[in-house]
């Protein structure tokens, strides 16, 4: 797994990558209430806003982390947005995308270099 700095995970499988937030941002959040995600088919570019997250603090975006196409979206956590809160390293996954350039991948940090940059 890889980790950006705006607190996303990337699960990596080929070229097939599953974007989530980590526990630490969804502890940042509170209690998640609404998830917008990207619909099925859209192509998007590297730091492109393409999800909202709003909970009873804030709300934020979640950004691409690489250029793509989503090829699935996880229903789950739009029908339940508590779910981010109640597991967001597994169930609560936000999308699954097709990388067109998995080159950026490197620029991301692996989980010791994550959690030095949470502390």
């Amino acid at each position: 797994m890889k980790y950006t700095e705006e607190h996303e995970w990337l699960l990596i499988e080929n070229d097939i990558v599953t974007v989530g937030i980590t526990e630490h941002a969804a502890e940042q959040l509170g209690d998640v209430v609404f998830v917008e995600l990207p619909e099925i088919g859209d192509l998007v570019s590297k730091d492109e806003s393409i999800c909202v997250i709003e909970s009873v603090k804030a709300a934020s975006d979640i950004l691409s982390p690489l250029d793509g196409k989503i090829i699935e979206i996880n229903e789950s956590i739009v029908d339940t947005p508590s779910l981010v809160n109640d597991d967001p390293s597994e169930t609560a996954w936000f999308f699954k995308m097709e990388a067109s350039d998995m080159s950026p991948v490197d620029e991301y940090m692996d989980e010791a270099a994550y959690l030095e940059f949470i502390k």
